[in-house]
């Protein structure tokens, strides 16, 4: 986007020159901004403290009717207004165009809020030069405590709609393998449709609101089809449960992503095209969803079961195949495991041969510099067909028990990835899998598994500073907790959104707080047996 803003703005129809001339430097009285993006468009001028677009019709910039309508309905609800005009209206009558367009923002309001993808503006000078917050919560402050409640407001919209991350929330794979569940399932999937439905509410289109991850069920022991085909159900599954609340197909998918473990095995040479190919048929053909929801976002970290124990050294020519995986797959993010991971916490040293394998692969290996190297070979084009035949298949087992949340009922998944685990254990033990420097060629010593000199662990000291440090902060907000607690858990009652009361409570109570005082409204998890 900035790059077409700069060339449209080196390159202006005769009729946006003009106009520029007599609106530049203030000379209507209000600051007007040129070629300015705003949520995927570009406005051709507009004055952001008033919320105004003007754009110029014609020229090379053309458009249908339908498109002009899209283009100014998602302006407006940016809290945009447009006005119009030819380039006929700005060359033959120039006068009346400006007077139109000082009219226009006299009697405008002032806009409160910014929209996707704006700056700071006239509310940058609010704060002091160079600070970023973190001041304030090294003082334990938040900033609507500091600042005026428009200010905060107008900053506080700004961060939301333009903070970027992901919300680790998968609560379907924790169950099904990583076993890291608090809550209720039902009650974690509610939250999580809270989110959602918050980031929708507040613009929020740069954060994953869930990362759908298939790489804690491979680690637990999943080969790459089941993985690749619970991932995918799970995140159908969450799809459901969004379009049952209300929620658009186009407003949320684009905030979904994905998180796939690659190994050795062949099958994870075309799991990110496979996981692509099975996601936008069925969000075009069955959920109708526009072209943005049908592309899969997907990240990928090398196999951490992958990595052995005895003889190392050898765990980086593992990943860097995996990373070439990855990279020759077109995944969207990639994370290389470091070496020693397998028997301690990753030293500088490793992480940065980890960082390396990946520089490596896109720096100086000249294949890689070329989009789909391998697409078209055969045995890349059989083996996405085959995957793909595969994972329906299993779409059908899952179907068959009624579904994602049926077949957990019954621990369906977590009995496959168990028994696929027990047989690669299995293989491994009895050599029937080579794992060079594990189970065949050993060095002269017969490899030895490596015991780690020093494991890296906060120090007793450390971890009573922190806990004293969680007491001075339950002490300190000893007046403002229990009311927002209390908010939480009547919000919860109530089926109000969750996360908007979090939002606040995070301020003032701590992980634990919160956490108790939905366990009572909400129910601890519990596993069937």
């Amino acid at each position: 986007m900035k790059e077409n803003s700069k060339d449209n703005r080196q390159n202006p129809t005769e009729a946006e020159g003009l106009l520029w001339q007599l609106l530049r430097n203030n000379q209507i009285g209000y600051k007007i901004r040129r070629q300015h993006a705003i949520d995927g468009y570009i406005a051709d001028f507009v004055c952001l403290p008033k919320g105004l677009v003007i754009e110029i019709d014609g020229g090379y910039h053309n458009i249908t009717k339908d498109q002009d309508e899209v283009r100014t309905r998602v302006l407006n609800d940016e809290g945009f207004d447009v006005i119009r005009f030819t380039n006929e209206e700005v060359l033959q009558n120039t006068h009346n165009v400006i007077e139109k367009i000082k009219e226009t923002l006299h009697n405008q309001p002032d806009r409160k809020v910014l929209s996707f993808g704006e700056d700071l503006g006239e509310a940058s000078s609010k704060l002091p030069n160079g600070n970023n917050g973190l001041g304030l919560m090294l003082l334990g402050l938040t900033g609507d405590q500091v600042l005026p409640a428009d200010v905060y407001e107008k900053i506080r919209a700004y961060a939301i709609a333009t903070v970027r991350g992901t919300v680790q929330a998968d609560i379907l794979k924790e169950d099904q393998a990583q076993n890291t569940c608090i809550f209720s399932t039902e009650f974690a999937l509610r939250m999580m449709g809270d989110i959602q439905q918050y980031f929708i509410r507040e613009k929020v289109r740069n954060f994953y609101s869930v990362s759908i991850s298939g790489y804690h069920i491979a680690e637990a022991g999943a080969n790459p089809i089941t993985q690749l085909a619970f991932t995918l159900s799970n995140g159908f599954t969450y799809v459901e449960y969004y379009l049952s609340r209300g929620m658009h197909i186009d407003d949320f998918a684009p905030n979904l992503s994905f998180f796939f473990s690659n190994g050795i095995d062949p099958e994870y040479s075309v799991i990110g095209r496979v996981a692509r190919r099975i996601w936008a048929k069925a969000i075009k053909n069955k959920y109708k969803g526009n072209d943005r929801s049908q592309k899969l976002k997907y990240h990928i970290q090398t196999s951490g079961r992958s990595l052995h124990a005895q003889e190392i050294d050898f765990n980086d020519i593992r990943t860097t195949l995996q990373a070439l995986y990855a990279i020759y797959d077109n995944c969207n993010s990639l994370h290389t495991n470091a070496y020693d991971e397998a028997i301690t916490t990753p030293t500088e040293e490793s992480v940065r041969r980890a960082m390396a394998i990946q520089l490596i692969i896109n720096r100086e290996l000249g294949l890689a510099k070329n989009e789909n190297p391998i697409q078209g070979a055969f045995i890349i084009e059989e083996l996405t067909d085959l995957v793909e035949q595969a994972v329906l298949t299993e779409f059908k087992a899952i179907n068959d028990r009624g579904g994602v949340l049926g077949a957990m009922e019954t621990m369906y998944q977590r009995s496959k990835i168990q028994e696929e685990s027990l047989y690669y254990e299995t293989l491994k033990h009895t050599g029937e899998y080579p794992i060079i420097g594990v189970n065949t060629f050993l060095n002269k010593k017969g490899s030895p598994t490596i015991v780690p000199s020093e494991v890296i662990r906060a120090t007793e000291e450390e971890k009573q500073f922190q806990i004293a440090a969680l007491h001075l902060f339950q002490q300190r907000n000893a007046e403002h907790a229990p009311a927002l607690l209390k908010e939480l858990q009547q919000r919860a009652i109530a089926g109000d959104n969750i996360f908007e009361a979090l939002m606040q409570a995070c301020k003032y109570c701590s992980l634990g707080q919160i956490s108790n005082a939905l366990y009572a409204v909400g129910g601890q998890y519990r596993r069937n047996m």
